[in-house]
């Protein structure tokens, strides 16, 4: 492994203008961390990367990398780029081992991150750099959110995750508490009325949208983000329908061949897939197939009536009428994105949402709520998790200004004189 890491490294010009920088969303000092490890400081490496990005090890399995570094990249002009995710996963991988680091000195100022996806993993760990009092909050029973319920065990290992959560959690003193839903029996009023200074929300989205047709409702037919969440849980059967053909469709048809299913076909609205050539390649080399120019008009027991479209030069689609054709299958599912969920919109006075009901933040963070931020998934929307990353660091920041512009001196403690218990010993 080390010797192929070494080729690819070697493989690199180390251009004084890196291409490959401009195109990684989070600006990867690429070309620094590749002499680095050609010096033969891989520690010193690993620590620019995870300075730069707190995800390092996840980014480096689950980036799309052929539009990003590697698509940048001028080797790739006439021939193979250099593979970075290869060079970033070895590297991270490895330093990852070697952080025992403790936790920052305490500034005694609490913040609360709600939700542990990219966005909240990056604030927290940020934050908790700063000295600060972190807890997160997670809907579910572990944490990682979209990477860990919502990308596969082949693409992205459970193990990845948990590591984090050992190195950059608890070791940097971060309180996790799961399966807490804020906006139900706690809500963001009382976070800030326990003493925390600012509020993160990341909540991601969560809530499947659906294709409004008749036979939506049948037992057979599934929502890609909880079957991925999931997928022991379901019983597809060797015939799967899969209608939208984006990442996470490709993410879908792959899992359920990992499970047993022996034709699965993914159906495109357009000629072409919104997938990266990428994970649509992967899919295809394990046998999935695809279908073009196809609205489903409705889904019955046995299977999905389709209706041909007809695509022009400026991809306009026009139903052709007569062509409906029902395609026979066990299982459907659909995948064409999410929406946002309103348990914290709903229940929090004063912050203000768009119209498909994403949170209004400005380019920092800021809500229409004091103290109260947002990134990620529940402001812009499903985007990369890289992109993510890259915004809630300057998010990061931003709280960071806002707490130390607060009044310096402690909130009054009701109970400052209360005698304290002396505890049983052991």
């Amino acid at each position: 492994m080390a010797l192929h890491v070494m080729d690819e490294a070697n493989h690199c010009l180390g251009c004084k203008k890196p291409k490959c920088q401009e195109g990684c969303p989070i600006h990867t000092n690429i070309p620094q961390v590749i002499r680095l490890l050609k010096e033969g400081k891989l520690d010193d490496a690993g620590w620019m990367l995870f300075e730069n990005n707190p995800l390092t090890t996840v980014c480096s399995l689950i980036c799309n990398h052929e539009n990003q570094c590697e698509g940048h990249c001028v080797r790739g002009i006439k021939g193979d780029p250099v593979h970075f995710s290869i060079i970033e996963n070895y590297i991270s991988t490895t330093y990852a081992n070697k952080m025992t680091k403790g936790p920052a000195p305490s500034n005694g100022i609490r913040a609360a991150i709600i939700g542990s996806g990219p966005a909240g993993l990056t604030i927290a760990i940020i934050l908790a750099r700063y000295g600060y009092d972190v807890t997160i909050f997670e809907n579910k029973d572990k944490i990682g959110g979209v990477l860990r319920y919502g990308i596969p065990e082949f693409r992205l290992p459970k193990s990845v995750l948990d590591d984090i959560e050992y190195r950059h959690l608890r070791m940097k003193g971060i309180k996790v508490r799961p399966n807490t839903n804020i906006g139900t029996a706690i809500t963001i009023d009382d976070l800030f009325r326990d003493g925390y200074k600012a509020i993160f929300v990341g909540t991601g989205v969560w809530r499947p949208n659906a294709l409004h047709i008749p036979g939506e409702t049948l037992g057979h037919v599934h929502f890609a983000i909880n079957y991925l969440a999931n997928p022991d849980s379901y019983h597809l059967g060797e015939r799967v329908i899969i209608i939208g053909a984006g990442n996470a469709a490709m993410d879908v048809a792959r899992t359920a061949i990992r499970h047993g299913s022996r034709q699965v076909t993914c159906f495109s609205l357009t000629q072409a897939i919104t997938a990266s050539h990428h994970e649509a390649s992967y899919a295809r080399l394990e046998g999935v197939e695809f279908v073009y120019n196809k609205a489903p008009v409705e889904i019955r027991d046995r299977g999905v009536i389709f209706q041909a479209l007809n695509e022009d030069e400026d991809h306009n689609l026009t139903p052709i009428e007569g062509s409906e054709m029902l395609y026979p299958c066990d299982s459907v599912i659909v995948s064409i994105s999410q929406g946002a969920c309103t348990t914290i919109t709903g229940s929090t006075q004063g912050l203000a949402t768009n119209s498909r009901g994403l949170i209004l933040a400005d380019e920092t963070g800021h809500t229409s709520r004091p103290g109260l931020f947002a990134s990620g998934d529940a402001v812009a929307g499903a985007r990369t998790v890289v992109e993510a990353v890259a915004h809630s660091k300057e998010v990061a920041e931003a709280m960071h200004r806002y707490m130390q512009s607060l009044p310096k001196e402690s909130w009054p403690d009701p109970y400052a004189d209360i005698p304290v218990a002396q505890p049983r010993e052991l």
